[in-house]
């Protein structure tokens, strides 16, 4: 690979990077598309295979923790054979698993069904991945710019996808399986069309290309090198407090944002509201965790990551105060909380995630990265396990207020992240 061409802010760097952040959107979109139809009625066809209500979340559990452990051995096969090959593999793995959940709801088999749900749980982890790669050929000025835009391009998944369970359900219907099932036979060809779209368009690969770079970097000025990049995830993190407090920050961002999200329908059912006004709730929600994911990648660009971060710390913490104050129901107020739930969510996530990359050698960054999306989807898990067992005991006022100290941590992140930069 000729790597002087990619040097600096080079024509042909700029056009690469606009052209992989394009494509990474476009995948981000297509492959959220498929994620989305899977996961609106993963609970369902749980409930009915099993045959128990009370056993309808494990396989959600088992998705979180699929896409977990899936980010941190994909961010493995990235550090050896880049982006593409590693995303590819990642949809595959998620398709897969897709077509093993309309086998376990035809064979009647729960053990099946939350084997296939860890490894459906691959394409969000190569969907959340995607986010990084678009940071691997981005300059330091924007950065926040063009992670938020593959971020943004979620909105288009989240949007659509439970929209189209129907769809599937027609179309399972029509080919003699259970309709429920039908749901990931969309998803299936989705994440299809999403592998075909990073093997054809995401070349030449961005990590490679950063890679190569970085070395004919160093082969030019030996004396202001360093060997950094070969090192260990864990070691990044062990030796570079500012890694360690962005991973932790996008960690708690998430635990935050899923501990009180996935109660508040709980919440609302409690106070009779209906369906639909819950369903408002939650759109409003996710519109503030994706629709203006652009304007916090130019804030980051503008103000640095750890303003960001601080801001989004405070919006979390400032909603879920709101929110233990709601009664049970549907209330204007609890709408605005899961709004700014998810605003905060967004501004702590894309902030400390363009942290991260700046602050992590070139070499070193894909297992770092996949580090932080293995401790932020294990630590949701947590998160979302107890929250149960905490509104089931003392209500949902007392699971807001307990993810106090968690948003004080990810402000604590940030003005760490804010010493280190000055």
């Amino acid at each position: 690979m000729d790597a002087d061409r990619y040097l600096g802010g080079s024509p042909d760097r700029v056009e690469l990077q606009r052209r992989t952040v394009r494509t990474l959107a476009v995948t981000n979109a297509v492959g959220g598309v498929g994620v989305t139809t899977g996961i609106t009625v993963a609970s369902l066809l749980a409930a009915d295979v099993s045959g128990r209500e009370e056993l309808a979340g494990l396989s959600q559990t088992a998705q979180v923790a699929g896409t977990a452990v899936a980010a941190y051995l994909l961010s493995r096969v990235m550090t050896r054979r880049g982006r593409r090959v590693g995303l590819s593999i990642g949809y595959l793995v998620g398709a897969t698993g897709a077509l093993l959940c309309v086998l376990a709801g035809v064979v009647r088999s729960f053990p099946l069904l939350l084997a296939a749900a860890v490894l459906f749980g691959a394409a969000s982890a190569a969907n959340s991945q995607s986010r990084f790669a678009a940071t691997d050929l981005a300059s330091d000025q924007h950065r926040g710019r063009d992670l938020s835009m593959v971020v943004w391009a979620t909105t288009i998944g989240a949007v659509t996808g439970p929209n189209l369970a129907d769809v599937g359900g027609t179309l399972a219907t029509s080919l003699g399986l259970p309709a429920l099932t039908g749901a990931f036979l969309v998803t299936a060809l989705a994440l299809g069309v999403t592998i075909a779209l990073v093997g054809l368009l995401l070349r030449p690969d961005p990590l490679l290309v950063a890679r190569a770079v970085a070395a004919q970097q160093r082969r030019s000025d030996p004396a202001g090198s360093t060997r950094d990049d070969d090192v260990s995830a864990w070691h990044v993190l062990r030796t570079r407090p500012t890694v360690a407090a962005c991973v932790v920050a996008i960690a708690l961002a998430h635990t935050v944002m899923v501990s009180v999200m996935i109660m508040t329908p709980i919440h609302m059912r409690h106070g009779d509201a209906s369906i639909r006004l819950i369903g408002l709730t939650l759109s409003g929600h996710i519109l503030g965790m994706y629709a203006f994911s652009p304007l916090v990648g130019r804030l980051v660009d503008r103000w640095g990551g750890w303003r960001v971060v601080l801001l989004g710390a405070v919006v979390e913490g400032g909603s879920i105060v709101a929110a233990a104050t709601t009664q049970e129901g549907a209330s204007w107020l609890l709408s605005a909380a899961l709004f700014g739930l998810g605003l905060g969510w967004s501004f702590a996530l894309i902030g400390a995630s363009s942290s991260l990359v700046g602050a992590t050698p070139v070499g070193a960054r894909a297992p770092v990265q996949g580090l932080a999306d293995l401790v932020m989807g294990l630590t949701a898990a947590v998160g979302g396990a107890l929250a149960g067992v905490i509104v089931g005991w003392l209500g949902y006022p007392a699971l807001a207020l307990s993810c106090l100290p968690a948003a004080a941590v990810v402000c604590g992140c940030g003005l760490l992240v804010r010493g280190a930069a000055r």
